[in-house]
């Protein structure tokens, strides 16, 4: 026997939705970053410019695709407007961290303007996930 299938019916519903928010995240994120190293190495953009205008285009995206696919059905505390404005929020947390990354890989380290990308993919949204489900779709 699978060990999802001795789970309770809650605890299946919880797995498949991190399997969402990672499946929709990983796609969020590398928009993000495909933005952020596009404008920051090949266009020459500062990198912290480059990383307010990726984190913009994901912002938009990932509302959209949470709300449709990750925490559909999660309940729907308060109205959309007021989800929205959660959503910019925690996405506002999201942003802080990477622009964290970004100021510590290649402003403090100087490291290439790839390097902070791991800490975006792995890191930001372990954080970001938490507060989406516990405040923003709950």
């Amino acid at each position: 026997m699978a060990i999802i299938d001795r789970l309770s019916a809650e605890q299946r519903a919880l797995v498949w939705q991190i399997v969402r928010y990672g499946v929709t995240g990983l796609f969020v994120t590398a928009c993000q970053a495909a933005i952020y190293w596009t404008l920051a190495a090949l266009a020459g953009l500062h990198p912290q410019i480059a990383n307010l205008i990726g984190y913009g285009a994901a912002v938009v995206i990932g509302y959209a695709a949470h709300s449709a696919f990750t925490f559909r059905g999660h309940g729907a505390e308060g109205g959309s407007v007021k989800r929205g404005a959660k959503f910019v929020a925690v996405s506002l947390v999201s942003y802080a961290l990477n622009a964290l990354w970004v100021y510590l890989c290649v402003t403090h380290m100087r490291w290439p303007e790839w390097s902070p990308i791991p800490a975006m993919i792995f890191v930001t949204p372990a954080v970001v996930f938490g507060l989406n489900r516990q405040w923003v779709f709950r």
